[in-house]
């Protein structure tokens, strides 16, 4: 099978980030995205964002468009809720994000009436059914196709630094998982979902392709749901290992992490260098860790089997990187990646609302419709459950 593999500014950003839908009285998730998106839809049509529904009714995506830098594509974002919140404001509906909902139940939810979902369902029945889970997905543009696989090898080094950064579904269906994104481990259980394969070369994926084709496991490239995938279409790689960010700065800052590792790993292919790279098994326990204990993770860094904390190794790779994050114009968003390590991101400050408020996880959604909108801190909101 020959795949075309589109025409791509180098190091370009495209970001997709799915959003939960929440009742205002209860946070309870409201299946609104229909006719939310029906109204949208005109209006917005000729916008560099796009806004679209997901699985579930519960769920809206909103796209950049292509930005030469993270700032451009967060300003896209930026408008595509603007324009959502006309819409959900009036109806009494909020808007949230993180990889998970505290508390809601699969059973409640109602699948998007489209046959590609259906299929999907049918095909993975309980698993499918319970895919309440929220991402983001962080396209980057690569300029020769040869360098497309390389590149996703060696960002599965970072995978977990990714996911830790992201890590933001500690809890699920009412419950604390003890992991810090369990999105990570229920997203995988789809067929063609989890880790990307190491391949060698473009010709190694079109051959995958042909035999997952050929065998009916999948229709086309766009089924591949590796954590980290080639987007063909695009002309992109894709990152797709996190879980739903919190906040709008937070999404800028990961998209940052993201556009620097491709361009750098980049510039060493042009420059003959090799790339980083861990054995298969080595990356499985990284994305197992990093699930589990999110910041908090010890993480295999190389070939010897070299363990690191994700915190540390990541401060390392951000003051290695920092040079050609001045460079693409992210040097504000990629310095706020520090915000997160300072906070623990989403997960640890989801538990620290929980238990403050004495597990009640209806806290902890108002907690993240707080964030979502800007505020409050996590100190005020605590502050406001102790008096």
């Amino acid at each position: 099978m020959r795949l075309p593999f589109a025409a791509s500014t180098r190091s370009s950003v495209g970001l997709e980030w799915e959003l939960m839908l929440a009742d205002r009285g209860t946070g309870d998730l409201a299946p609104r995205a229909p006719e939310i998106l029906e109204e949208l839809e005109e209006r917005t049509a000729l916008e560099r964002f796009t806004v679209t529904g997901e699985l579930l009714t519960n769920t809206v995506e909103v796209t950049s468009g292509v930005g030469h830098t993270v700032a451009e594509a967060v300003d896209d974002i930026a408008d595509a809720i603007g324009a959502l919140r006309e819409e959900t404001e009036p109806r009494g509906v909020e808007l949230l994000c993180a990889g998970s909902h505290p508390f809601a139940q699969w059973y409640d939810q109602q699948v998007t009436d489209k046959t590609r979902y259906h299929t999907l369902i049918e095909r993975t029945q309980w698993w499918g059914r319970n895919m309440m889970i929220w991402g983001i997905h962080v396209h980057i543009g690569v300029d020769d196709v040869e360098k497309v696989v390389p590149i996703v090898n060696a960002l599965t080094v970072f995978l977990p630094h990714l996911q830790a950064l992201s890590a933001s579904s500690p809890f699920w269906a009412g419950e604390r998982t003890g992991y810090a994104s369990n999105r990570a481990l229920v997203f995988q259980q789809l067929p063609t979902a989890g880790l990307p394969w190491q391949l060698e070369t473009w010709g190694d994926f079109e051959d995958y392709l042909d035999d997952m084709v050929r065998t009916g496991v999948m229709a086309d490239a766009s089924e591949v749901r590796w954590d980290i995938r080639p987007a063909p279409k695009w002309g992109t790689v894709e990152i797709r290992a996190c879980d739903g960010m919190s906040t709008l700065p937070e999404l800028a800052a990961v998209a940052a992490l993201a556009q620097t590792l491709v361009e750098h790993f980049s510039r060493l292919i042009d420059d003959g260098k090799p790339l980083p790279g861990i054995p298969a098994w080595y990356a499985r326990e990284n994305k197992w860790r990093a699930a589990r204990y999110g910041l908090d993770a010890h993480v295999i860094v190389d070939r010897e089997g070299t363990q690191r904390p994700v915190v540390e190794h990541l401060r390392e790779t951000m003051e290695e990187l920092a040079d050609v994050a001045l460079e693409l114009h992210c040097a504000k968003e990629f310095a706020s990646l520090e915000t997160i390590l300072a906070t623990g991101g989403s997960s640890a400050r989801q538990i620290a609302v929980a238990e403050a408020a004495d597990g009640d996880l209806r806290e902890v959604v108002q907690h993240l419709i707080g964030e979502f909108r800007g505020g409050p801190t996590l100190r005020e909101h605590l502050a406001a459950l102790r008096v």
